[in-house]
């Protein structure tokens, strides 16, 4: 399937690539866009951060908690 780029820079930039690496224009493209895609595959999404952080704080606290939030605890939240 052809990929048409009626773009100077682009073509400009894929062909001083394929000139210094001694590859097709089509080779270049291939693995420039291999490299982009190995990359963001190895990127973790915003969760896997989120959830690394939240093990990293477990793990910094050791699991320790407060006391329990009783009713009068809960009640003194409120008074003025």
């Amino acid at each position: 399937m052809p990929l048409c780029v009626k773009d100077a820079e682009v073509d400009r930039l894929v062909g001083r690539l394929a000139e210094k690496q001694k590859l097709n224009k089509t080779e270049v493209v291939r693995q420039a866009l291999q490299r982009e895609w190995d990359r963001l595959e190895d990127t973790p999404s915003l969760v896997e951060k989120g959830m690394a952080f939240v093990k990293a704080l477990h793990a910094e606290v050791g699991g320790a908690r407060g006391p329990e939030a009783d009713k009068a605890f809960i009640d003194g939240l409120y008074e003025d």
